[in-house]
């Protein structure tokens, strides 16, 4: 087997994790109504996964540094499996709360571990690719896991679709101890040393805008499903497929800022993106019961969203280039918190306010992010 199919393994399992952090957002009012929670008790299960990933993952993986990587990825697909059983068989909230700190714990890991086993069997001059292509099958879940999920969510419920991904899971264990090579492990970059760069000016103001941009999406996206049922009026028989519209809008979102940042450079890019991706969550407010417009305003503040994407790692990875793998690491780590951060303060706003105020609220944290994007672009030219 080559070692291209071997990365295009690695990009499933990266999705298949994805999937099972971002399916929640898609089935939020299934799961609000059968555990008999609020909306916003339902969208802190997106907070607590996010926050276990951000905080812990840097933590496990420094402590399994020296561990050959398939076997750790085994051991860590083995807790993220663990996880998945927890939440299909486990009643009530309390215990499903559990099931996904499990999930999360060995999801970080798993995904880490895929993009270095995918940087050390790849040909040589073609890491970056590698690399790219485990990132891309992460991102990829956003587009088909979520309302593939809300597919299965309505066929069989909610819970299928995480027996389903321990299934899989449990499958991706036997194909990665059979196909994937011993992969030494590495010598670490201290934790301390990596946060150590947090005191770089240059470097807070970048990880800022990360937190900024990803959490006044988050604030919104979490809440997206009983949002466009309940605000704009789109009927339950149309969701999956809006949702799985508005992932594809991503992909073709992401492709464009990747060009846009080589032809007009990071700052218009993330700026202009930002720009739009306001337009549209206001335009969400006003636009309802209109299935057309609705539509358009999705595909356009997807592909707004993530074509900061690839404008933003580019500029992390050049802020400081001779630590931009660990740079690159440390913003895992923040779109995990604000992430986390977007979904609990959009949760506080439809509990305290209404459904209705998470794009307002979604806003605000956009227009940080592009002061941010301002305030990086000026230190550069000074």
């Amino acid at each position: 087997m080559s070692n291209t199919f071997k990365i295009y393994i690695l990009a499933l399992i990266s999705f298949l994790v994805g999937t099972s952090e971002y399916i929640i957002s898609g089935v939020l009012d299934n799961i609000s109504d059968s555990l008999g929670i609020t909306l916003a008790a339902a969208g802190q299960l997106i907070t607590i996964f996010s926050l276990v990933y951000a905080i812990f993952t840097p933590i496990l993986m420094a402590l399994t540094s020296g561990m050959d990587r398939r076997k750790l990825m085994i051991v860590s697909l083995g807790l993220f499996v663990i996880g998945n059983i927890f939440a299909f068989v486990l009643p009530g909230y309390t215990l499903f709360v559990l099931s996904r700190i499990v999930m999360a714990l060995g999801a970080g890991m798993v995904v880490v571990t895929a993009l270095t086993i995918a940087a050390k069997i790849a040909p040589e001059g073609k890491q970056g690719s590698a690399i790219a292509t485990v990132i891309m099958g992460f991102t990829a879940s956003l587009i088909i896991g979520v309302p593939l999920g809300r597919i299965i969510t309505d066929a069989f419920g909610w819970k299928t679709v995480f027996g389903g991904i321990a299934l899989l899971g449990f499958l991706a264990m036997i194909i990665i101890s059979l196909v994937i090579p011993s992969t030494k492990g590495y010598k670490p970059v201290p934790l301390m040393q990596q946060l150590a760069l947090l005191k770089d000016r240059k470097v807070a103001i970048g990880l800022s805008i990360t937190f900024f941009w990803l959490g006044g999406y988050s604030i919104a996206y979490t809440y997206l499903s009983p949002y466009l049922l309940d605000i704009s009026g789109i009927s339950e028989k149309l969701l999956s497929g809006v949702l799985l519209i508005f992932g594809v809008a991503s992909l073709f979102g992401s492709k464009f800022g990747g060009f846009s940042t080589d032809k007009w450079g990071v700052s218009r890019t993330l700026i202009g993106s930002m720009l739009l991706h306001i337009a549209m969550l206001i335009l969400l407010s006003f636009i309802t019961h209109s299935y057309v417009g609705v539509l358009i305003i999705l595909i356009l503040w997807s592909f707004a969203a993530w074509a900061s994407a690839p404008a933003q790692q580019f500029n992390l990875a050049t802020i400081k280039p001779e630590s931009s793998g660990v740079l690159l690491g440390l913003n895992q780590s923040m779109m995990q918190l604000s992430m986390a951060a977007g979904a609990g303060i959009g949760g506080i706003f439809v509990e305290k306010v209404s459904l209705g105020s998470i794009t307002w609220v979604g806003v605000l944290g956009l227009a940080i992010a592009i002061i941010m994007t301002l305030m990086a672009s000026r230190g550069k030219s000074k």
